[in-house]
C-alpha cells in the first residue's frame, strides 16, 4: 500500500467525517446513484447489515447524485441515509484512480452502451447471461413468501421460482428479474438519480479499513456488474477478513 494511497484514503476520512465507531470501516465508492452497481451492490449490504448485526462493522458510501436521488434510492434499497455521502462530480474517484470507464469521445451514454455489450468491460457479458441462466454455485435471491413486481403489470411471488427450478441457488431468471426491478426504478426516476450522464461510464470501488484506518482489503471495477472479485458472493471478502 502506497503512502500516497493511505494518504488519499485519510483525506476523505476527514473531508466527509467519516468516523466509525467500530472496528472496522468499509468504504463504498459508488458511480452515479442511477448505476446498476450502486443499486445492487446497496441492497447486498443492506442484507449483509441485516444478517449480521453483531458484526464489528461500519459501511459508508459516497455516489455521485442530488439529495433527491439520495432520498429514493435509501427508501429503495434499505440502505442508510446517514451513511451514504453525495457528491457532485468524480473528483474523489480520480484522487484515488478508481477507473473512469470507456471514454470514446460520444458521451457518457454511447460509453455505456459499449461497455454493457462487453466493450471495455469484458466480464459485463458473462455476468448478464449467469443472472438468465442461474448459478449452482450462488446463493438464490427470492424466497418463497417475497412478493416480486416488475413494470406494475407483471406480479407474482417468489414460489414462483421454487415451484419451476427448485431452491437452494440462484435459479433461471432470478438475478434478471432482480436487476430489471432495479433498472424499472432507474428509469422512473432517472432525472433523480443519473445527475449527468457523462458519469455513467464511472465505475466504482471498495476499501475495508482496520482499527487505525489502515486499508487491509481494496476491490477496484474495471466492468459494469462487475463491483466485487466474485459476483457468485459478492460480499465475500467481509466474511473473510471481518473477525471479531
Amino acid at each position: 500500500m502506497t503512502d500516497d494511497f493511505q494518504n488519499n484514503i485519510k483525506n476523505l476520512l476527514e473531508e466527509f467525517n467519516i468516523n466509525g465507531q467500530k472496528k472496522f470501516k468499509l468504504i463504498v465508492l459508488f458511480g452515479l446513484l442511477g448505476d446498476f452497481d450502486s443499486f445492487e451492490y446497496a441492497i447486498n449490504l443492506r442484507s449483509y447489515i441485516d444478517n449480521n448485526q453483531d458484526k464489528n462493522l461500519d459501511i459508508f458510501a459516497i455516489a455521485i447524485g442530488n439529495q433527491n436521488g439520495k432520498e429514493k434510492f435509501c427508501n429503495f434499497t434499505g440502505f442508510r441515509k446517514e451513511n451514504l455521502i453525495v457528491v457532485s462530480d468524480n473528483q474523489i474517484h480520480n484522487n484515488l484512480k478508481v477507473s473512469r470507464g470507456l471514454n470514446i469521445g460520444l458521451g457518457g451514454w454511447i460509453n455505456m452502451l459499449l461497455m454493457l455489450s462487453g466493450i471495455n468491460s469484458f466480464k459485463t457479458i458473462k455476468e448478464v447471461i449467469r443472472g438468465y441462466l442461474g448459478d449452482r454455485k450462488a446463493k438464490q435471491i427470492y424466497s418463497e413468501f417475497d412478493k416480486i413486481e416488475v413494470f406494475k403489470f407483471l406480479k407474482f411471488s417468489g414460489n414462483s421460482f421454487t415451484q419451476v427450478f427448485g431452491d437452494g441457488y440462484l435459479r433461471p431468471f432470478e438475478l434478471a428479474t432482480f436487476r430489471l426491478n432495479n433498472m424499472n426504478e432507474i428509469i422512473q426516476n432517472w432525472s433523480d438519480y443519473i445527475l449527468n450522464d457523462a458519469y455513467l461510464p464511472q465505475r466504482g470501488a471498495s476499501f475495508l479499513l482496520n482499527n487505525k484506518n489502515q486499508v487491509i482489503y481494496k476491490f477496484f471495477s474495471n466492468d459494469v456488474l462487475g463491483y466485487s472479485s466474485n459476483m457468485r458472493d459478492p460480499l465475500e471478502f467481509l466474511t473473510d477478513l471481518i473477525k471479531e
